[in-house]
């Protein structure tokens, strides 16, 4: 198998990205390939079958893919040049801010032995910490040489996952996240924009 070359991206600083609507993208493929000679795809079910997400949000991620080909000029074949692979990976990401002890001057209201009272001066108190959880997932889109066999462009998609009730922004997530990971194949796609 060719060697592909390995980017490197610190997993903290994505994490401490504030931004829970962007998805941060990053690509990787094989150098020597010549993405031009690819006109016709199919999904590599075997790959598929493996992705750990409901069918549904599989059906949903295969459409998506399959509109963003098809705005490339590939077209979907029963002997393809590229075989479309996709698995999924997902964490539940917790925060924790602590809000700890502070001094101030102001009104405050002190205990004195079973009597509460209100006095102008320095106060102090302690604010436990804030929590919140969200997840984080990655959605990964591998395209296979169909003859060769071999990996020749990866695509990962990593953003933060809202738990949607909606079924419509489920799917613009998913549409979101797909699109910003194919907008850079090909990669002479990326030095182009």
């Amino acid at each position: 198998m060719k060697s592909l070359k390995k980017f490197s991206i610190p997993a903290l600083a994505l994490l401490m990205l504030a931004s829970c609507v962007s998805v941060r993208v990053v690509t990787d493929y094989d150098r020597d390939t010549n993405f031009s000679e690819y006109k016709s795809y199919a999904f590599y079910k075997t790959g598929i079958d493996k992705a750990e997400i409901s069918d549904l949000d599989k059906k949903r991620i295969l459409r998506a893919i399959e509109a963003e080909m098809g705005s490339r000029g590939l077209v979907k074949s029963e002997s393809p040049d590229l075989l479309v692979s996709i698995f999924t990976k997902e964490k539940e990401r917790v925060d924790v801010f602590n809000n700890s002890f502070g001094f101030g001057w102001g009104w405050g209201y002190p205990y004195w032995g079973g009597y509460w009272g209100g006095y102008w001066g320095p106060w102090g108190g302690y604010w436990g910490p804030n929590v919140s959880t969200r997840t984080e997932g990655a959605l990964y889109i591998d395209l296979i040489d169909a003859k060769n066999k071999e990996l020749v462009w990866q695509g990962r998609g990593q953003g933060s996952l809202n738990n949607f009730r909606n079924i419509e922004k489920k799917e613009e997530r998913i549409k979101e996240f797909v699109s910003e990971i194919l907008a850079r194949y090909p990669p002479n796609a990326i030095a182009s924009n």
